[in-house]
């Protein structure tokens, strides 16, 4: 039954003149590598058009893949983006909306919410990550509670790179009796206990990662393994002989950012170096993107994009990523539809013969019979963004073509994104009626979102109070009267 199935897609597509390289269905379940890296620019990568930095083994991955020219991460900052991407859940759904306390807390996402790594555990996978959590620092929301049955890295929003500064910065502190450190100084750890890093950060974390395929060859099971690096992330801070490789980059912070990215890439490298010579490249799932867009005036390019990290605009949280897979994955190709971060945890459990969690509602869906047929997952959907600010909120929704967006104290625009992708032409006066609905819409999906659970600063969380946040009856008002006759 399954086979005539297969079969009648394969001759569907075939008639219909798309590409397959192989059933929509993979018979084994694969590895799967999910590499983000953090503050990336939408451009800063080769196989998404970046003239300056080059990232050899991505675009080598790319090539022999199909990269992805429509990726779109939850929230336009880190803490909230990877709450999405191991919950399968917009943010705002689950109280994450905000970066975690930046001198620690106990709170986290909470522990209802079952991650991904808990549901590929279950179904057999040995499971690891490696690098940034920013999930929650108490140990109820430990990674190892989480279904991660490894772990290398730290738990804050971000590191010093270079162990002999910050570990010296570190025991300065311990020396004056501080207790309560800044987390980029921290000593990483292993599964919950200190350890000594001597690597630069991000050739540790590669480091880990080839280690944790390593050691997972040698079992029967298969792998699910989040590596989040923390590069390029300030504190701009990169190796000498990988800032060399960029001799016509005279911009400083550019220069460093582009060793950083470089370092992420060499990492990328060694780790499929490690996969090939365990025999495990073939059935290995390799998903690469950025938890958002890239800072502007830390170095990062989103171009053609508007805008960057944090805004509702493309380049805050559109990003590059590529999927790779022998066999299972088009080779040299591009697609060019919607594809949602909150589309990996249904697609993974998916492909990982798991089951979904019955109490939770995840907000994406599996992708992959629409990536084999090369078809739009998300067409006539919405697909949203929601940045809190101090006093006003910033939102933008799209549906197919075009883009609805709120940006500060101005009315609401629309731009038709296939076309104008920079953002440029605003087409609202044309199109009231269908950027009311929109609206609409997404004021329809905020009814149920919950109140933030934490706020980065103590400030911030006092101006929602005496604000009174999120204050959506400003956000959803429009000034453009909307006729049956448009």
């Amino acid at each position: 039954m399954i086979f005539k199935k297969h079969c009648r897609v394969l001759l569907a597509l075939i008639l219909s003149g798309v590409s397959c390289v192989v059933a929509a269905t993979p018979t084994q379940k694969p590895n799967i590598l999910l590499v983000l890296a953090d503050d990336l620019g939408y451009n800063d990568v080769g196989f998404n058009g970046s003239k300056d930095i080059i990232t050899p083994n991505l675009d080598a991955l790319a090539a022999q893949g199909t990269t992805f020219s429509e990726a779109y991460v939850a929230h336009p900052f880190c803490g909230p983006s990877r709450a999405a991407l191991l919950t399968g859940r917009y943010p705002h759904k689950i109280g994450s909306q905000f970066n975690l306390p930046i001198r620690g807390s106990f709170v986290g996402v909470p522990t209802s919410e079952t991650f991904i790594a808990q549901v590929m555990q279950d179904a057999g996978y040995f499971t690891g990550a490696m690098g940034k959590w920013h999930l929650g620092d108490a140990p109820q929301y430990h990674p190892n509670k989480r279904g991660f049955e490894e772990f290398y890295g730290f738990l804050g929003g971000g590191h010093n790179y270079f162990p002999a500064q910050f570990e010296k910065a570190y025991n300065e502190r311990v020396k004056q009796g501080v207790t309560n450190i800044f987390e980029y100084l921290t000593p990483l750890e292993h599964n919950g206990k200190e350890v000594r890093e001597t690597e630069y950060i991000t050739d540790a974390l590669s480091r880990e990662a080839v280690n944790f395929v390593t050691k997972a060859a040698k079992n029967d099971k298969p792998f699910f393994l989040y590596l989040a690096y923390n590069a390029p992330h300030v504190p701009l801070e990169a190796k000498q002989e990988d800032m060399a490789m960029f001799p016509n980059i005279k911009d400083k912070k550019r220069k460093t950012y582009a060793g950083m990215v470089y370092a992420v890439d060499r990492g990328v490298g060694r780790i499929v170096e490690t996969l090939k010579a365990n025999n495990q490249f073939d059935n290995t799932l390799i998903v690469f993107m950025s938890d958002n867009g890239g800072k502007l005036g830390q170095g990062a390019s989103n171009y053609p994009l508007k805008e960057g990290k944090g805004s509702v605009y493309e380049g805050g949280f559109r990003t590059p990523m590529l999927m790779h897979w022998p066999q299972q994955v088009a080779a040299g190709k591009q697609f060019e539809h919607p594809v949602l971060a909150l589309d990996l945890y249904p697609t993974f459990a998916a492909l990982g013969g798991a089951s979904l969690p019955a109490n939770n509602k995840l907000d994406g869906k599996n992708i992959w019979q629409d990536l084999q047929a090369n078809q739009n997952p998300h067409q006539d959907e919405l697909i949203y963004v929601l940045r809190h600010r101090d006093g006003f909120s910033d939102a933008a929704v799209r549906r197919n073509e075009f883009k609805a967006v709120k940006y500060g104290k101005q009315d609401w625009q629309l731009f038709n994104i296939e076309k104008d992708i920079s953002e440029q032409h605003d087409l609202s006066a044309s199109n009231s009626l269908m950027l009311n609905d929109m609206v609409a819409e997404m004021e329809k999906w905020t009814w149920d979102n919950v109140q933030p659970l934490w706020f980065h600063i103590s400030e911030e969380g006092a101006n929602w109070r005496l604000k009174g946040m999120p204050r959506f009856d400003q956000t959803f008002k429009t000034s453009i009267s909307s006729t049956e006759s448009d």
